[in-house]
């Protein structure tokens, strides 16, 4: 697949080197400082923002364009960390120039560009690392690896609840937050798609381990609201009918009455396990209270060790295996906007950029709903309206657009 090592470390460029492409940067510091790769360039339409943690190498170029940087810069790996609706033209440019690419997720916004983006994959030889860092999570493996052995008995229901807050300076961070579409292409800054995507992730990756291979959807079923006047969700419940295994179920919110960080829940005939992904804390069928599985293996660091050992090194989050999160994907960009809440059920706090609305019982009802593996509308949720439903294909295609479900 990917060039061997020849000796030099990597030439490591990384597009979009602002907001989250800090954090990226802040990875790849230590990494250069190591000498086990090379920092060559930053790209960002904006000036480059200072990052004390990761100051730029004397000799790393900077750009505003990424096809000059590509041209002139020549780098072996590039993190692509830009708008989702970019990176379909900017990854398939950076794997024409014959670099393999970290790619931050959502990796793509249909199935569609899912085909397109791994035909360039066939054709360039190339390879691709999905940006959903947290499936390199030790207390991830550690579950995956107790459900294929069999601990929980038959694993019967997989879903995700967590509750976070989002104020009304996050909806100002950029001219595509909250947005729907941005100059005709889709943005899909939403809760599921966004913020809260690692969640939904990690119980495709459990799905997984259950039948020993990605998750391949025959029905999912959506329901979207929001508090604000945006263009896409801050609450959702989705559940996702596999063609084989049990069903997924993520209850998510950015209107939160309490702090969720993000669980996975994994119900067996044995018992259930519950994952808190953002902290590796794991409690198994048996455990007395949850633990701390420390470890997370880099995906960049897994990218480069890749590169030099492709049979023996496979990536983590390969494109491959986040084609169904991408089918959920288009079952939200399809659907109808969110239903608006308001009144007495939403409640404000804080002022101007700092305001934040939070939905009164909210927790409660996602909380149930992830236990149950019911939408919000088939619990009698009071505000709850029914789901929209799509019915794919096996090739993961909607079949006809949603429909109203049941």
């Amino acid at each position: 697949m990917s060039a061997g090592v020849t000796g030099a470390p990597p030439r490591v460029a990384v597009i979009g080197a602002n907001g989250h492409g800090r954090w990226h940067r802040r990875v790849i510091a230590p990494l250069h400082e190591a000498g086990r790769l090379r920092l060559v360039a930053l790209v960002d339409v904006r000036p480059i923002e200072p990052e004390p943690a990761a100051a730029l190498p004397a000799d790393a170029a900077v750009f505003t364009d990424h096809a000059e940087m590509l041209a002139a810069a020549k780098p072996d790996v590039v993190v692509v960390c830009t708008p989702p609706h970019t990176h379909l033209p900017i990854a398939r440019d950076v794997l024409a120039a014959g670099a393999d690419v970290l790619l931050e997720k959502p990796p793509v916004l249909s199935m569609a560009e899912h085909r397109l983006l791994a035909a360039a994959l066939a054709e360039t030889g190339r390879a691709c690392q999905v940006g959903f860092q947290a499936l390199g999570s030790a207390a991830l493996a550690e579950l995956t690896a107790a459900v294929a052995a069999g601990r929980l008995g038959t694993v019967t229901g997989i879903a995700t609840v967590a509750a976070w807050q989002r104020s009304d300076g996050y909806y100002a961070r950029a001219p595509w937050a909250g947005r729907r579409t941005l100059d005709g292409r889709p943005v899909l800054d939403g809760a599921l798609a966004n913020p809260l995507a690692h969640a939904v992730m990690q119980c495709l990756a459990v799905a997984e381990a259950v039948t020993g291979a990605p998750v391949r959807p025959a029905t999912i079923e959506l329901e979207r609201y929001r508090v604000r006047p945006i263009e896409v969700d801050d609450t959702a419940a989705l559940r996702v009918v596999p063609r084989a295994g049990p069903s997924i179920v993520a209850a998510v919110t950015l209107a939160g009455e309490d702090f969720v960080a993000g669980e996975v829940l994994v119900t067996g005939s044995a018992g259930r396990a519950v994952l808190e992904y953002p902290t590796d804390r794991l409690l198994l069928p048996g455990d007395d209270a949850p633990r701390e599985v420390p470890g997370r293996r880099g995906l960049l660091e897994n990218l480069l060790a890749h590169r030099a050992d492709p049979a023996g090194t496979p990536l983590i989050a390969p494109l491959a295996r986040t084609a169904p999160f991408t089918a959920v994907l288009e079952a939200v960009q399809a659907a109808p906007e969110p239903t608006l809440l308001g009144g007495d059920l939403v409640t404000a706090t804080g002022r101007g950029p700092d305001r934040v609305l939070t939905v009164r019982g909210v927790n409660a009802a996602l909380r149930a709903a992830a236990a149950s593996g019911a939408l919000l509308s088939e619990l009698g949720v009071p505000w709850a309206v029914p789901p929209v439903r799509t019915e794919l294909t096996r090739e993961g295609a909607a079949e006809a657009g949603p429909v109203p479900g049941h």
